[in-house]
């Protein structure tokens, strides 16, 4: 009898820093955390979708955002995106291991929030 051992996983961590002449974005993502944030964007809004995102997920996000919120909320929101979505992107790496697509239909409160992803 041979005792196998489980493949190793590489870590799942990624961190970036964005700095445009409106925004600067500094953020940490660990896919395989264990839903564990610390988010200030200056948005309440924007702070409270983005940890119950983590939360639900299990990802463990750590994100400051300053901005020209005197302007208004755009700049704040869209870099903010970005960089979660580029850390999404490299965190995942080749996708081994991952299904591509999926799909969830979920009832919250007087709503039903449809999604689905496509991680190409």
């Amino acid at each position: 009898m041979t005792d196998t051992l489980p493949i190793a996983r590489a870590p799942r961590v990624t961190t970036r820093r964005r700095d445009t002449g409106e925004t600067s974005v500094e953020l940490r993502l660990d896919l395989d955390g264990s839903g564990r944030t610390e988010i200030s964007t200056g948005l309440r809004f924007l702070d409270h979708m983005l940890d119950a995102l983590a939360r639900h997920a299990r990802l463990d996000l750590t994100l400051r955002c300053e901005g020209d919120l005197e302007v208004d909320d755009h700049h704040v929101s869209e870099d903010c995106a970005i960089v979660l979505a580029t850390l999404i992107a490299n965190a995942l790496g080749d996708r081994s291991g991952i299904e591509r697509f999926g799909w969830s239909l979920v009832p919250l409160d007087e709503s039903l929030s449809r999604t689905a992803i496509d991680l190409v």
